[in-house]
């Protein structure tokens, strides 16, 4: 089945330090995931696939959703450029693209198909999200917690493109974030207007 076209990247402008994460527990019903680190740059930091799976649980959880599988593509900026380029027509390289599998994210199954469903791929770039914690002065589990969560929310049917759906999938965030202990991304991009 061809994936659905990636959702816009993200771009958080927090400036604050925070604290580490804590491990998340984990739901029955939390997605099945795999984690394919596809750059050997994403092997200076340790601890990153504990931190993908507690933000997607956490996620999954908040955002009502049951189950389905995903996968998490970790890269550089490299790849995600080309895939950028040929998905969004933007020839420059980005933190995080969502590749939903199918146009119904919300919809449960249809009757006698196999579970798990597949929710689709997030891609991470380590580059830019790298530079990007490091000029925000955010920790990088911090930040790649943030990237995904907001990956995780476009493969289940939030999006930013009109105002009122920004402004719900900002809080489904902020509170996921919270249940994470990583402070509101958002607050300084509020704070300079």
């Amino acid at each position: 089945m061809k994936s659905a076209p990636p959702t816009a990247s993200l771009r958080p402008r927090s400036r604050r330090p925070q604290a580490a994460l804590p491990q998340a527990a984990l739901p029955q019903a939390a997605p099945r995931l795999d984690i394919i680190v596809d750059s050997p740059l994403w092997q200076a930091q340790r601890g990153v696939k504990a931190v993908l799976r507690g933000a997607i649980t956490v996620a999954a959880s908040m955002a009502a959703t049951t189950g389905g599988e995903l996968a998490i593509v970790l890269t550089d900026d490299s790849a995600i450029r080309t895939l950028n380029r040929d998905w969004r027509g933007k020839d420059q390289p980005t933190n995080v693209l969502s590749f939903p599998a199918h146009d119904d994210f919300r919809a449960a199954p249809p009757a006698g198909a196999p579970r798990p469903r597949l929710l689709g791929d997030i891609v991470i770039a380590y580059e830019t999200m790298a530079r990007e914690a490091l000029t925000e002065r955010r920790p990088f589990r911090h930040h790649l917690a943030h990237l995904a969560v907001h990956g995780f929310l476009h493969l289940v049917g939030h999006d930013h493109e009109a105002e009122a759906e920004a402004e719900a999938m900002e809080a489904l965030e902020i509170a996921v974030l919270a249940r994470l202990n990583v402070p509101n991304p958002y607050l300084t991009r509020d704070a300079e207007g």
